[in-house]
């Protein structure tokens, strides 16, 4: 029996069958996503049985991130702190250009979001009259509109530039800095908060594209959940919960997958010594993917997973040893009060 879903809610039609079910993406949804995404997007189902978490943050999905981060992380008066704010905050001695012995800095955000974690810190490198400017990098357009709205309502006078980047897939083009870097002693400050360095795919790769897009005055400051992943206790918290349900909710809406023919599965993936969130299918599945020049088709049997979210906590000796595979070098390093989460801070390893 065909099912009929409403057009302008869904990015699929349904054409389903007896024993499986058949979705075509819609047009809405080749509006989202290029032709290049679009490709990645089936070569990761089809190679890792995955849609990549970076993918959620295009179309409706930014305004579903703001939502759980403004409900969940954005200080309270009953959840007074964040762990990036007060990180950056305890580690305001790197972010300001004393350590290169920098009058100023340029403030990188990649993976800005809603730039709401480096509102504190533009505002204390403000009053010190050490910011020369701050660059919005993400992958979501839409993201980037809630960050320059933000921003420039935050600070009107503070030069606000931004620019689409995959740190995945390449690096920070240098020309978004360059043209206004008229002192020798101003750095560049890349910050890449939100535990994001967790969620890649490749995090190797990530860091090395950091790297290629540093000189030698340069400073990366990421932040992660520390701690063994194989000692998960199964419990949801935090992005694994709230962000997975409404990421969950979002995609089989968007796909057409009833509720009854598949499940949300959370589990530690040690393949990928990771906490990953996946759907379970109940039935089989094919999504026809027949604009933009492609046609491929993807099928997932019945009680198969798509992994949607990940996330990969560090111990130090892994990620020492990934920074240097990258080619970057412990600074400092510090963790909030639980001893939960760590910030890094690192610079080019010398030779």
């Amino acid at each position: 029996m065909v099912k009929n879903f409403s057009s302008n809610s869904q990015f699929f039609t349904d054409k389903s069958i007896s024993s499986s079910r058949i979705v075509e993406p819609s047009s809405k949804f080749y509006s989202i996503f290029s032709k290049k995404e679009v490709l990645e997007l089936i070569q990761a189902l089809e190679i890792r049985r995955e849609i990549p978490l970076k993918y959620s943050y295009k179309g409706r999905g930014a305004k579903i991130w703001n939502n759980y981060y403004q409900k969940y992380i954005t200080p309270q008066w009953y959840r007074t702190s964040n762990v990036e704010i007060d990180l950056l905050n305890n580690n305001f001695e790197y972010v300001n250009g004393s350590y290169q012995n920098c009058t100023q800095v340029n403030i990188i955000d990649v993976g800005a979001g809603n730039s709401y974690p480096a509102k504190k810190l533009i505002s204390r490198l403000a009053k010190l009259n050490k910011i020369n400017q701050y660059i919005a990098l993400d992958i979501s357009n839409e993201l980037l509109e809630v960050s320059k709205e933000n921003f420039t309502k935050w600070f009107p006078s503070i030069k606000f530039n931004s620019a689409t980047v995959d740190i995945e897939t390449s690096t920070i083009p240098s020309k978004l800095w360059q043209a206004s870097n008229s002192q020798d002693d101003i750095a560049n400050i890349f910050l890449h908060l939100g535990v994001t360095i967790g969620n890649h795919q490749d995090r190797i790769s990530s860091l090395q594209n950091f790297r290629k897009s540093m000189s030698k005055n340069d400073l990366l400051v990421f932040t992660n959940e520390i701690g063994a992943n194989s000692q998960w206790d199964g419990k949801a918290r935090g992005g694994c919960k709230y962000h997975v349900e409404e990421l969950y909710a979002w995609i089989k809406n968007k796909v057409g997958i009833n509720a009854e023919d598949c499940e949300l599965v959370r589990k530690y993936d040690v393949k990928t010594d990771s906490i990953t969130a996946n759907i379970k299918f109940h039935r089989n599945y094919t999504v026809n993917f027949n604009q933009l020049g492609i046609d491929k088709k993807f099928a997932v049997s019945q009680d198969e997973e798509i992994t949607i979210w990940r996330h990969h906590k560090y111990e130090m000796p892994e990620l020492l040893k990934e920074l240097e595979q990258a080619g970057l070098q412990l600074v400092h390093s510090s963790c909030n009060k639980y001893f939960s989460h760590i910030m890094v801070i690192c610079k080019i390893a010398e030779n």
